[in-house]
């Protein structure tokens, strides 16, 4: 990927002459099932893009499941930048159901009430445990909004891990959305990236706000080569990540004081309790890296730099912080 990054030919990407960054743009776009594409730094971007591409300021409001990123990892961007209402849904590991997408929306014309407006799904499910969002499900989710003229979007974190993990294409799982976005800096590796795609003219606005937001490039070429080498060379392996996460899911709930399900992981994300998260976390500083999500749950995830020499050594690590 370095090689890549310096033998990478660069332009002025805000004139459109950045080859290299034309190149991803077309590819993800392509990839996603849709007409245009817009290189950003980071996911964030894309999903705060996405946000005042489709929300109105004065009571729109979003719906999405109350571990999504916007809600918990973005410092409340999404009231600052887009003025939008949040409306949380409790999914089952980050998956809400299409009822519940039903149930939430607010009556039209009740001028007391925020207006429904947005949807959006992140696949995977970060803090659901990287769990999957079904094709099906999915589609299911696109008919609600569509019978309601609901916008859509996607947040694409972590969607090469659902395609790996499903084998079904990510035009599949994200085709169907008004907006849809790929991350590069998760387990593909990348150092810098994220693409947000959609139609011709969502991409056209998107690159308005994009300058407004500070987020615009000249020679960006030197990191959107990255980020094509991850989609030639880092997607099929995704597979190693997944498998070193249910060995890691496995030895830990042998572990004493451990609380998990290992049959509960899909992809990349073991989300685990113990009675004491936050002080496992500290024990352990240095040699395991992990997360703690609040008292109790406790966050790992495997990745290109985690070896399965890695998982075991982290497993016997926790094993003596837990004896």
């Amino acid at each position: 990927m370095r090689a890549a990054i310096a033998a990478a030919v660069v332009g002025d990407e805000q004139r459109g002459l950045d080859p290299t960054t034309r190149m991803l743009e077309e590819r993800v776009a392509e990839l996603l099932g849709h007409e245009a594409a817009v290189f950003l730094p980071s996911g964030t971007m894309c999903n705060e893009i996405a946000l005042l591409l489709h929300v109105r300021p004065g009571g729109d409001e979003v719906i999405l499941d109350r571990t999504a990123h916007p809600v918990n990892s973005e410092a409340g961007g999404a009231a600052r930048l887009s003025g939008a209402m949040i409306r949380t849904l409790d999914g089952a590991a980050g998956v809400f159901t299409p009822e519940q997408l039903e149930a939430a929306l607010r009556p039209l014309g009740n001028r007391y009430t925020p207006r429904s407006r947005l949807v959006s799904v992140e696949q995977t499910s970060n803090y659901g445990g990287g769990r999957v969002w079904p094709p099906e499900t999915i589609e299911a989710i696109l008919a609600v909004a569509d019978r309601h003229d609901l916008r859509t979007h996607l947040d694409g974190a972590r969607l090469m891990n659902a395609v790996v993990a499903t084998g079904v294409p990510a035009s599949r799982h994200a085709g169907g959305f008004d907006t849809a976005w790929l991350d590069f800096t998760k387990g593909l590796g990348a150092p810098i990236g994220a693409v947000l795609a959609g139609s011709s003219e969502l991409i056209a606005e998107a690159w308005r706000f994009k300058q407004m937001l500070g987020g615009s490039f000249r020679q960006s070429g030197i990191v959107a080569a990255g980020c094509l080498y991850a989609l030639d060379h880092h997607v099929e392996r995704l597979a190693d990540d997944h498998e070193h996460a249910r060995l890691l899911a496995d030895g830990l709930a042998a572990l004493p004081g451990v609380r998990l399900d290992p049959t509960t992981v899909q992809t990349n994300i073991v989300i685990f309790e113990v009675d004491d998260g936050p002080g496992l976390v500290r024990r352990l500083s240095g040699r395991v890296e992990l997360q703690a999500l609040d008292a109790h749950r406790v966050r790992a995830v495997t990745h290109l730099d985690v070896s399965r020499g890695d998982v075991e050594t982290a497993l016997d690590a926790l094993h003596e912080a837990l004896v």
